[in-house]
């Protein structure tokens, strides 16, 4: 029964995410539908990622002591309501406030299903029950966006928002039903959870899930004219090629919650990135090479949905009685680093005049975090040595 509520939660994580997606690829239709610019349709984007950035971290704070379950049930509830108000909107403001709800709503509802995928497991099974989860999310990159848009052909834009609100109330439903009161974190106060903050170990870590999005960003924000630029493709063999690369990341995820059971968080980390590094530096010699090419992106995606699980199960390891706050706060610093690294990518091409050379500023990013992996992992050795050396008392 465990294996299937954490199943039924990665599901809730596909709806939740497919609505944080769906919008790029329809961007264009909602921006003629609604009279407005491209710029200002980006802008709902932006909206997203900034309530999903601040508002998560500190609701998640807010409802740490609350049952995992109505907490998860909340997040639904809130849910539905932005999916009604998209479905709804004719302006420009509105539509801009239910995006809003909509990125506060995904980010709690994220971060309270690794928290309660967690604790329905058993520990040695942790990373495969977060893998499960994390495949929902590249789930949603592989199928939610094309069917976004397969209906926003089919009927409009506005349909796709009523069809996530049908279907996660149907989870909601199943949530309610089949779920088991689940605890919520240990009843420590605010200041001890925001304690933890100043450990070294998820400071560093942190930062590696900053660089690591930074860099990743750098690429994926500008891959669609990477390949078409470098390799010299049509957009018509666009979408099969994501469909592929898509694959790559449920892979990955699946293959990342498998090694942290067998080989733990932070060997997976250290590998997954390492392998990353190295196809980001040779991915530029590729150029005129397409299948290789296409080879090395397909191992950077399958990499990064491999360290995905483990970094998520390595802050719930090192912060136990904290592991939704910091859970919520990496979540944050993911979105955080996925800004930046746009920003870094757009003054490569500005300065480059070419998209060519963005793998190996991404490539540069990405070993600074995995630098701030190195120390992290230093740091909690060191600790754990600590705690482990017999205490010795004076007579």
């Amino acid at each position: 029964m465990n294996r299937l509520t954490v199943y039924i939660l990665a599901l809730g994580v596909f709806l939740t995410a497919t609505s944080e997606l769906v919008v790029s690829g329809i961007l264009h239709i909602i921006a003629q539908d609604l009279h407005i610019s491209i710029a200002l349709a980006g802008q709902l984007i932006t909206a997203y990622s900034l309530a999903f950035a601040i508002g998560t971290p500190i609701l998640v704070s807010l409802t740490s002591r609350i049952g995992r379950k109505k907490v998860l049930l909340g997040s639904l509830v809130v849910f539905l309501l932005g999916c009604l108000l998209s479905f709804g909107s004719s302006e420009i403001s509105i539509l801009m406030a239910s995006r809003m709800m909509l990125g506060v709503s995904s980010g709690v509802y994220l971060v309270v299903a690794f928290s309660a995928a967690a604790k329905l497991v058993p520990a040695e099974n942790l990373g495969r029950a977060i893998g499960t989860i994390v495949l929902g999310f590249s789930t949603a990159m592989i199928l939610g966006v094309p069917i976004g848009i397969a209906i926003t052909n089919w009927m409009s834009w506005h349909a796709i928002f009523m069809i996530l609100c049908m279907f996660s109330l149907v989870i909601a439903f199943v949530i309610w039903r089949l779920l088991p009161e689940i605890e919520g974190d240990a009843p420590v106060s605010f200041q001890q959870q925001f304690k933890v903050l100043g450990s070294m170990i998820i400071v560093s870590g942190l930062f590696l899930t900053f660089f690591r999005e930074s860099g990743n960003s750098i690429l994926f924000t500008y891959l669609t004219p990477f390949i078409t630029d470098t390799f010299h493709l049509n957009m018509s063999s666009i979408s099969l090629i994501m469909l592929v690369f898509g694959t790559f990341g449920a892979i990955g995820s699946r293959l990342g919650g498998y090694g942290v059971d067998r080989w733990g968080a932070s060997r997976v980390i250290t590998f997954s990135m390492i392998i990353q590094v190295a196809a980001l530096a040779l991915l530029p010699l590729s150029s005129g090479m397409t299948w290789i090419g296409l080879i090395l992106i397909g191992l950077i995606i399958c990499s990064m949905f491999v360290g995905g699980p483990a970094i998520q199960s390595y802050f719930i390891q090192q912060a136990p009685q904290s592991s939704s706050l910091v859970l919520s706060l990496n979540t944050s610093i993911i979105h955080l680093g996925l800004a930046a690294g746009a920003g870094m990518g757009g003054l490569v091409i500005n300065a480059a005049s070419t998209v060519l050379y963005n793998p190996w500023m991404a490539c540069l990013i990405v070993s600074l975090g995995l630098a701030a992996a190195s120390i992290s992992f230093s740091l909690g050795k060191k600790r754990r040595r600590m705690n482990d050396a017999p205490h010795t008392t004076v007579q």
